[in-house]
């Protein structure tokens, strides 16, 4: 079938994106859904600041490539061997496909999913191969078994969690990354307990979500960081308790000030090396840094490890939220909707496919929380 889709044929094109078009909005080819794949209708797709390290070339993928991972939308199609879903299903998109049988998905730990991580890296299905195709015959890739950014796609049913049918498409997009990585980094990675004092550092999509997973999870103190006034004004409105700039001189001293020597669980969302940096010296001794940040793969970060003994402080990593997408994500919609978990507050502003570049300029530039685009 005939569909438009927006593609990226080069990474690391120059800045402003709405001039420099690095997405290419155009006619495509996609096939059929095979053996347990289906043909979804994308509703709503949300811009994340990952679909933006592709761009810039931070996060290096195959190309030409359908960007876009966070999303939602209607069943249309069901591939043979799908039997779980029905036409008219609605569902969110998983950025890890979960294989259920290799020993990360046998342990509990679906976001480290060996063949949903390969599929993921090659641009392709969990089946194998690309179901798209350009103007000239040519495969285009899959970003992260999703791509978002088109009017429909194929994606394995394992990409994909159904929800409920009252959920509005722009909210159940956020789910798929934003609320998933964030509000899961605080609970299942961090293990927030109530009481303890939490630093946020990075206040974008995913920063947001994880200071809604805070307050949620019942963290006594939550102070926000960065170096953007007006998100951290943002944050203050949402429920933080203090607000730091990390461009001051003493922003690491205002942290301890504040919390008698460091935060019990510091959370980093920058994903760039000294955001983490400052996040993990501004954590108390036997406290927990984590970071969902993905600087460029070439930087490295230097620390005393003689620190992790001595103090015993813990520094991990959190890919997914640490989530089980099938358990997760309906457990964080049900809090949406006793609101307990008010995701629709990210939402900045909602946009059609023509102007995604623009829309990408202006994530780039620190003026969006949570961008959606629209089908409809």
């Amino acid at each position: 079938m005939k569909i438009r889709g927006a593609v990226l044929y080069q990474m690391g094109k120059e800045r402003p994106y709405h001039k420099s078009n690095p997405l290419v909005i155009e006619e495509l080819e996609l096939g059929e859904p095979q053996s347990g794949e289906i043909l979804v209708k994308i509703h709503a797709a949300g811009l994340c600041h990952s679909d933006l390290s592709v761009i810039d070339g931070n996060r290096p993928r195959q190309v030409p490539m359908v960007l876009g991972h966070e999303a939602a939308g209607e069943v249309v199609e069901l591939g043979t061997d799908v039997r779980d879903l029905e036409i008219g299903d609605h569902v969110v998109f998983s950025f890890v496909p979960v294989c259920g049988h290799c020993m990360p998905c046998m342990t509990a730990r679906p976001a480290l999913c060996e063949n949903g991580v390969a599929a993921n890296n090659q641009g392709t299905l969990l089946g194998g191969g690309t179901r798209l195709k350009g103007k000239q015959k040519e495969d285009i890739y899959h970003h992260m078994g999703v791509s978002g950014f088109a009017e429909y796609t194929i994606a394995s049913r394992h990409s994909v969690v159904k929800v409920d049918k009252t959920l509005p498409y722009e909210v159940a997009a956020l789910f798929g990354c934003a609320i998933m990585t964030g509000v899961g980094a605080v609970i299942n990675t961090a293990r927030l307990m109530m009481g303890q004092t939490v630093l946020i550092t990075g206040m974008g999509g995913v920063g947001f979500a994880a200071l809604l997973g805070a307050l949620a999870g019942g963290a006594s103190k939550i102070i926000v960081a960065d170096v953007n006034k007006e998100k951290l004004a943002q944050a203050m409105a949402l429920g933080a308790d203090h607000a730091i700039d990390t461009s001051e001189a003493n922003a690491l001293e205002q942290v301890k000030d504040l919390t008698r020597g460091g935060v019990d669980v510091g959370l980093e969302f920058a994903g760039v090396i000294p955001a983490l940096e400052f996040t993990y010296n501004a954590t108390a001794r036997g406290g927990k840094t984590v970071t969902a940040g993905l600087p460029h793969p070439s930087k490295k970060m230097e620390f005393a490890p003689v620190k992790l003994v001595a103090e015993e402080r813990t520094l991990q990593g959190s890919y997914l939220g640490s989530c089980i997408p099938a358990r997760d994500i309906p457990a964080y919609i049900k809090l949406y909707q006793t609101g307990r978990l008010p995701v629709d507050k990210l939402m900045t502003h909602k946009l059609k496919l023509n102007d995604i570049n623009e829309a990408f300029e202006r994530l780039a530039d620190g003026k969006a929380i949570r961008q959606i685009v629209t089908f409809s």
